[in-house]
């Protein structure tokens, strides 16, 4: 619908103004009905055949809106009754030049006379939710460290890049039940005009920003943990794919910065989700990347970004300028202020962490008020920015699979996003410490507490935690400990810890029918304890005996037979026999909100 027909132009639902035709996989522009002006979203080039479309206008003829039926296919309007569209293609700005590679399309769909008809709209409250989300998630992307910005609107799927990061990543978009971790990589690729002062001249992109954002399997909280670029840590082997579809295995290195995951040696994302998935035992679902330019593009478009500080600041590196207090910045201003290292705290990356959460907070924030929700400018050049700014693995590379993962973003309420930094202590082995590494005290904590899906905030859902599915499978009778029958496999850290456990199984626990099965296929994260229907009285038992989480269960679906045994699967989480290995239920380290303000320092 046109602006005229709803009164005022601020007042347009951009979203309103695309549609998607299944037949072609392409996004149409929606006219109106009346014969009046189109309402083509501000700040949207003209798209092709407008001159034409004013015509029939002139005329007094009429294109119905491309409208859905109850089964999903389209019934495109009619002109002058005819049960045909036969007007002009309307194409998403974008994607022109990907029509001309593919080559020509047939006619559009056909039906009944369409006019005056549209699709019911949703609720506004529901709809105004949908975009906050939308618009607040794609803050992360201004500093290369969030999850989102990318289906503000449906028609800019031509604006994505992808990475094919093969068995890296997850190969749907979300995994029923289950926690969802995407890692956000921010680059020192130097890429637009003006940005030859920041980052490493000529770099490929090394992971300079970098972090994972972890969702609740419930939805009711996220966790976003930042990684120091400076961590020293170990990077796994990890198989690339090369433009010939073939496989290439980068070999792994040890004690070297966490930043030379991507970039260094042909690494690819896939190669750093991997890095993550060795340092904090999470399986890294998806990755999203940008480079500096979207700092720039991204803030302009959203009208500028709050910033509170402290004190005044003028750093003649980075030159940002900035007076005590709160300031509203935008463009080159925005990305000094994520990119100095030299104005806070004791000028380490660690620091520069804390002001780039803050800008983060800042975002969403913006991204919530009236003043960008009401803007079709906003929103329009918003959006753009963002999809061209961004690469995705290939399974989320196209606008339908990130519209689904938004959908499970939206649930999230701002309050119960928490930013945290990895606890890092200073490297021992450097005499002035320049790199970081692991703190071997409470990261170890913060880990398990995000492996076990425990949320840093106060939710309803925490509350109700001991009630969900997963940790009603300790709850009811268990067997005794002479007839719980276990084959214990080693796949984590410690040399010989299944004979140990069964050592102790058996002499402290009197659980005697255990066996020590060696080392597992590969290495594992998490200890697991597989077991049937008909032997949930047993794994009760051995849980309790361990101190094994309920995210631990892995309850099957057949009954055993015979006299078929459990399998307990040892991970990096074991720290040896008769250490209970349920995490902690909260950690004393920094945290900061997305829905409250602070000052950079």
């Amino acid at each position: 619908m046109d602006a005229q027909s709803r009164g005022r132009a601020d007042e347009i639902d951009p979203a309103d103004q695309w549609v998607l035709n299944p037949q072609t996989g392409d996004y149409e522009l929606r006219l109106n009905h009346s014969g009046a002006d189109s309402g083509r979203t501000p700040g949207a080039p003209a798209p092709r055949g407008s001159r034409r479309a004013g015509a029939d206008r002139e005329s007094g003829g009429e294109r119905g809106d491309a409208v859905r039926d109850g089964d999903g296919s389209r019934r495109g309007g009619a002109r002058g009754g005819s049960g045909r569209n036969t007007g002009p293609r309307r194409e998403v700005p974008g994607q022109r030049g990907r029509r001309a590679a593919n080559g020509p399309r047939g006619p559009e769909g056909s039906g009944p006379d369409t006019a005056g008809r549209r699709k019911r709209k949703q609720p506004k409250g529901r709809r105004k939710k949908a975009l906050i989300w939308t618009g607040g998630v794609m803050a992360f992307l201004l500093v290369g460290v969030s999850v989102g910005g990318y289906a503000l609107y449906r028609h800019f799927n031509g604006n994505l890049s992808t990475v094919d990061v093969g068995d890296a990543g997850n190969k749907d978009v979300v995994t029923a039940n289950a926690p969802l971790n995407i890692l956000v990589i921010g680059t020192d690729k130097r890429t637009g005009k003006g940005n030859e002062g920041y980052g490493d001249k000529g770099s490929t992109g090394h992971a300079d920003t970098n972090i994972l954002f972890h969702v609740s399997k419930d939805r009711t909280n996220a966790t976003a943990l930042s990684i120091p670029r400076d961590l020293i840590t170990n990077i796994p082997d990890c198989k690339t794919r090369q433009p010939d579809g073939s496989d290439k295995v980068i070999p792994g290195t040890e004690n070297i910065r966490f930043n030379v995951s991507l970039g260094q040696d042909g690494r690819d994302p896939g190669c750093t989700m991997e890095t993550v998935k060795e340092l904090t035992g999470l399986k890294v679902d998806h990755f999203m990347m940008v480079d500096f330019n979207a700092v720039k593009e991204l803030s302009t478009a959203v009208g500028g970004v709050k910033v509170c500080l402290a004190h005044a600041v003028n750093d003649p590196k980075s030159h940002l300028k900035l007076p005590k207090g709160e300031s509203t910045i935008q463009g080159e201003d925005a990305l000094a202020f994520v990119r100095t290292r030299h104005s806070f705290g004791n000028e380490s990356d660690l620091d520069r962490i804390k002001v780039q959460q803050q800008f983060i907070g800042s975002m969403i924030r913006q991204m919530k008020s009236d003043n960008t929700l009401t803007s079709p400018t906003k929103l329009f050049k918003l959006a753009d920015a963002a999809t061209k700014a961004l690469t995705v693995d290939k399974a989320i590379g196209s606008v339908p699979k990130l519209t689904s993962l938004a959908k499970e973003l939206k649930k999230i309420d701002t309050k119960n996003i928490t930013f945290v930094t990895l606890p890092v202590i200073d490297n021992p082995a450097e005499p002035t410490p320049i790199t970081v590494v692991v703190d071997p005290v409470k990261a170890p904590q913060l880990f398990s507490m995000m492996q076990d899906d425990t949320s840093l905030t106060e939710v309803a859902a925490q509350k109700k935690a001991a009630k969900s599915k997963q940790d009603a499978l300790l709850k009811g009778t268990k067997a005794a400990a002479a007839d719980v029958r276990v084959d214990v496999y080693n796949g984590g850290e410690i040399p010989g810890g299944a004979q140990q456990t069964v050592t102790w199984l058996q002499n402290d626990k009197g659980v005697l029918k255990s066996t020590n099965k060696a080392n597992a296929p590969a290495k594992v994260a998490r200890t697991t304890l597989a077991y049937a229907p008909n032997q949930a009285d047993q794994a009760r038992a051995l849980a309790e005996m361990m101190g094994l989480p309920g995210s631990a269960m892995k309850k099957g679906t057949k009954d055993a037979e015979g006299l078929q045994a459990m399998v307990l699967t040892l991970g990096a989480d074991f720290k040896g026999a008769g250490t209970p290995l349920t995490g902690p239920a909260k950690i004393d380290i920094p945290k900061a909100s997305a829905d409250k303000a602070e000052c950079a320092k």
